[in-house]
């Protein structure tokens, strides 16, 4: 009797106080009928075993459930933390990013800038994090308790329960064609840095030298109202590459129309970057005289870094856009058995 009384506490104890006797007295019953006149230990055990885990049956007498997501809503839940959590990183990480470069000061050391963008970065990311798992599992709970059905199958994206008709949606993405998300959201963490750089330039970028409290900035390397004269070209090719980023998530995979519009996108960017550099007042005189004596470099040190710098650049791009067309280009291969 022991077992029986130590079993129905278990089970009444995760009830509502009000209910508890009544149940006890219905559990009590069924089990003494389930056994036979002169029971032993063993046959109590067996009975109780049948009678199940004492959650799973005080779950059955509650209109909440006493898990936190089950399984009608758990792979939603998963799928949306997938989708929101890089997201909202990457959008924390680049205004993070942009703000610290922006409020930049001249004064300031850039090893000290650097590690202060790692520690934000970091502290960023685990913040974010923490809130976008938080809210999202705060949801999904009152979800859960709101919805009072019995069934536990668990639900597709669109709230419906599962149907073969649900697989034609699903567009089928070979390994070697698809597009990780993390690709996508570093594309759009580098646009946010060359282009914070870029506007701040004459501030971050020239000679540093070590000073009292470490590096100083001494020259700029560049003329911020050269770089300031192209800003609707710099825009421009910003657009073109948040355009790019978020075709890309929606398409999953490269494809031949994705391969053409990167090729667009690289080209307009390679001939805003030859006219740009192509300035021949892009470059501080003082930094030009700076390095030309530093090196000892005989010539136009201005037609060397152009010349290099264009090598480079059209070097990546033209590597980008061979990979996009070769990936582009694979097909799914039939296997005849």
């Amino acid at each position: 009797m022991r077992l029986i009384e130590l079993y129905i506490q278990e089970v009444t104890r995760r009830l509502p106080e009000k209910s508890r006797a009544d149940i006890a007295l219905e559990l009590r019953s069924t089990i003494e009928d389930m056994l036979p006149d002169d029971f032993s230990e063993e046959d109590v055990k067996d009975v109780l075993k049948k009678m199940g885990n004492p959650v799973l049956l005080a779950s059955g007498y509650l209109d909440r459930p006493l898990h936190l997501i089950g399984p009608r809503y758990y792979d939603i839940y998963i799928n949306l933390l997938k989708m929101i959590l890089p997201i909202a990183v990457a959008i924390s990480l680049i205004s993070m990013i942009a703000e610290t470069i922006l409020t930049h000061s001249s004064d300031e050391a850039v090893l000290t800038v650097i590690l202060n963008l790692i520690g934000l970065g970091i502290w960023k990311i685990l913040s974010t994090g923490i809130q976008v798992f938080f809210w999202a599992t705060v949801v999904f709970a009152i979800i859960e308790r709101t919805d009072h059905k019995k069934t536990q199958v668990p639900l597709t994206p669109c709230f419906k329960e599962w149907t073969p008709e649900d697989l034609n949606n699903i567009p089928y993405i070979l390994k070697e064609k698809a597009i990780p998300k993390g690709e996508v959201f570093l594309g759009l963490l580098w646009t946010a840095i060359w282009a914070s750089v870029y506007f701040n330039a004459s501030s971050l970028l020239g000679v540093y030298e070590k000073g009292r409290n470490g590096l100083e900035f001494v020259i700029p390397a560049f003329n911020q109202e050269v770089l300031q004269s192209y800003w609707p070209l710099v825009v421009l090719v910003i657009v073109l590459d948040i355009a790019m980023a978020l075709y890309k998530l929606k398409t999953r995979q490269w494809t031949r129309k994705l391969a053409i519009l990167n090729t667009v996108i690289h080209g307009a960017a390679s001939i805003v970057f030859i006219v740009i550099a192509s300035n021949n007042q892009l470059f501080n005189s003082g930094f030009v005289t700076y390095m030309t004596d530093l090196f000892s470099i005989t010539g136009d040190l201005d037609n060397w870094i152009f010349g290099g710098a264009v090598f480079i650049f059209l070097l990546f791009a033209v590597i980008d856009v061979y990979q996009g067309f070769r990936k582009a280009a694979i097909q799914k291969v039939d296997v005849k058995k």
